[in-house]
C-alpha cells in the first residue's frame, strides 16, 4: 500500500477517534480499541494476525506500567487518608509564613503531585487553599492558580504518573532519567508558574456566589471582590495563621497525630532516590558489578515502589494504630479509580502497535522526517495539538508516542535524549488546557470561575508552563 494511502487511513483514524472522544463521548478505552482495529483493517493488517496484535500491543505496554501505576495510586492513598496531604502543606504554610503562603501551597502541590493524582491532590488540597484565602481576606485565585498547575504539571511531566510511564516504555527511554532531568526542569516550570500567575491575579476575577459563600462564609458583595476584614486591627502572625487553618481544615477523624512533614517528605522522595540511584548505578559501575546489580534492582521504578508501598503502609498505617485489614482496604481503594486509566494506556500501545504493524508508523515517519523540524519539536507540536484538540493529557501523551514511537527509532537517539523527548511530549500535554479537559472544569467549579475567567487564567498559564517546559528540554538537548 502507498505512502499516501497509509497516511490517509493514520488522519482518518486520528480523526475518527477525536470524534468518538468529543461529539459521541465514547470512553477513551473503547475508543482507542475500535479506532485501532479499524485502521489496521484499513491498512490491510491479515484478520488471522488482527487478534495477537492488538494482544501484543495490550501485554507489551501493561507489562510494564500496570504495576508501576497501581503502587503510584497506593501510596499516595495511603498518604491521602492518613492526613499526611494535609499535614505536609500545612507545615509548609507554617514554615514560609502568610507573606509566603502562595509559595508554600505552590510548593505543596508540586511535592504532593508526584505520588497523588492530580484529581485527587486538588480535592485534598483546595479546603487548604479555602482556609487560607478565608483567613487572609484575600482572593482565593492568588492561592489555588500556583497550587493547582504546580499539580498538573507534575501529572503531565513524571512518573509514576500514567502518561510519563507510559512515554517512556513506548519510547525506549530510561524512567531514572527521565525523573533525573524532569524533576529540576518541572520544579522550575512550577516556579515559572507562580510567577506568572502573581501577574495574572492581580486583577479580581468574578466568582460563583456559592464558592464565595462556602470561602468567605458569607455571600458575594458582587463584583468578585474579597470582603473586607471584620478586624481592622493587626493581622495574625504567619504561625497564626497556619494553625487556624490547620484547626478548621483537617479533620482525620481520629485522634491520632497526622505524620511529620519529614515523614512525609521522606515517603515521597525515596522511590524517587531509588530510581535515580539505580540510574546512576547502570551508567557508572562495571557491568557484572554485585553492588551493580543490587542498585539495578532497587532502582527498578516497580520494585522501588513496592519498597515504598510497604514503608508507606508501615509508618503511616501500622506504627499509628491501623491495623492490617485496614492498611489492605485503604490501598485497594485506590485501585478502582486507576483501572480506566491502566486500561486507556494499555489501549494507546495497541493503537501503537497497529500503527507499526500496518506500516503507518514508516509512512508517518518519512513525512515528519521530510519537514526538516527537529524530533523534540516535533513530539512538542504533536502532543500539544492532541491535548488541545482531546483534552486528556494521558490520551495525548499515549498518542503521540505511538505516532512518533517509528521516527524516534529511525532517528537513533541515546536513552539521555528519548527522556528529554519523553519530557518535551509532557510541556505539550500540559499546555492548552481548556473546555474539553475535565481537570479545566474541576479547577473553575472548585475555584469559583466562569468559563471565561478560566481561559483568562488556567487556560493561559498551563500553555506559558507547557512553552517554558520545552525551552528548558531544548536548552538542555545540545548538553545531554
Amino acid at each position: 500500500m502507498s505512502h499516501t494511502a497509509l497516511l490517509t487511513i493514520a488522519v482518518a483514524g486520528v480523526a475518527a477517534l477525536l470524534l468518538l472522544i468529543l461529539r459521541a463521548r465514547v470512553q477513551p478505552f473503547v475508543a482507542l480499541v475500535v479506532v485501532s482495529i479499524g485502521v489496521a483493517l484499513a491498512a490491510g493488517v491479515p484478520a488471522a494476525d488482527l487478534v495477537k496484535t492488538i494482544e501484543e500491543g495490550m501485554g507489551a505496554t501493561l507489562g510494564h506500567i500496570a504495576t508501576i501505576i497501581a503502587l503510584g495510586a497506593m501510596i499516595g492513598r495511603v498518604i491521602e487518608l492518613s492526613g499526611g496531604a494535609h499535614a505536609f502543606a500545612h507545615s509548609l504554610i507554617e514554615k514560609f509564613g502568610s507573606r509566603r503562603t502562595p509559595l508554600a501551597l505552590t510548593v505543596a502541590g508540586f511535592v504532593l503531585g508526584i505520588p497523588v493524582f492530580f484529581e485527587v491532590g486538588l480535592i485534598i488540597l483546595m479546603p487548604i487553599a479555602y482556609g487560607v484565602a478565608r483567613t487572609a481576606r484575600k482572593p482565593l485565585l492568588v492561592y489555588a492558580l500556583p497550587m493547582g498547575a504546580a499539580m498538573l504539571t507534575v501529572h503531565a511531566f513524571l512518573p509514576p504518573h500514567p502518561g510519563a510511564v507510559a512515554v517512556a516504555e513506548a519510547i525506549g527511554a530510561s524512567q531514572g532519567l527521565v525523573l533525573m532531568m524532569g524533576i529540576p526542569i518541572t520544579a522550575l516550570v512550577v516556579l515559572t508558574g507562580y510567577l506568572v500567575s502573581r501577574r495574572l491575579t492581580r486583577r479580581e476575577y468574578p466568582m460563583d456566589p456559592a464558592v464565595h459563600a462556602e470561602v468567605y462564609g458569607e455571600p458575594e458583595t458582587g463584583g468578585g471582590t474579597v470582603p473586607a476584614p471584620a478586624d481592622t486591627g493587626s493581622a495574625p502572625s504567619g504561625d497564626g495563621r497556619a494553625t487556624a487553618v490547620l484547626n478548621r481544615t483537617v479533620s482525620s477523624g481520629s485522634e491520632v497525630r497526622p505524620p511529620s512533614f519529614g515523614m512525609v517528605l521522606a515517603l515521597i522522595v525515596t522511590p524517587i532516590l531509588l530510581i535515580l540511584v539505580g540510574t546512576i548505578g547502570q551508567n557508572i559501575l562495571a557491568e557484572g558489578s554485585g553492588l551493580r546489580a543490587v542498585l539495578t534492582v532497587l532502582g527498578a521504578p516497580m520494585v522501588a515502589l513496592l519498597i515504598d508501598v510497604v514503608l508507606c503502609g508501615f509508618f503511616l498505617g501500622a506504627r499509628r494504630g491501623w491495623d492490617r485489614s485496614r492498611i489492605a482496604e485503604v490501598m485497594g481503594s485506590a485501585l478502582p479509580p486507576v483501572a480506566m486509566v491502566i486500561l486507556v494506556a494499555g489501549a494507546g500501545g495497541v493503537f501503537g502497535k497497529v500503527l507499526v504493524a500496518s506500516g503507518i508508523g514508516d509512512a508517518i515517519a518519512d513525512v515528519l522526517e521530510h519537514t526538516g523540524l527537529p524530533v523534540l519539536l516535533l513530539a512538542f507540536l504533536t502532543s500539544l495539538a492532541l491535548r488541545a484538540a482531546q483534552g486528556s493529557a494521558t490520551v495525548a501523551l499515549i498518542t503521540t508516542a505511538g505516532i512518533l514511537t517509528p521516527l524516534l527509532h529511525r532517528a537513533d537517539l541515546s536513552t539521555s535524549h528519548l527522556s528529554l523527548v519523553a519530557l518535551a511530549m509532557g510541556a505539550g500535554a500540559l499546555a492548552l488546557s481548556h473546555i474539553n479537559d475535565a481537570g479545566y472544569w474541576m479547577f473553575t467549579k472548585l475555584a469559583g470561575l466562569d468559563v471565561a475567567a478560566g481561559l483568562r487564567t488556567w487556560t493561559v498559564l498551563t500553555t506559558v508552563m507547557g512553552c517554558a517546559g520545552f525551552a528548558l528540554t531544548a536548552a538542555l538537548w545540545p548538553l545531554v
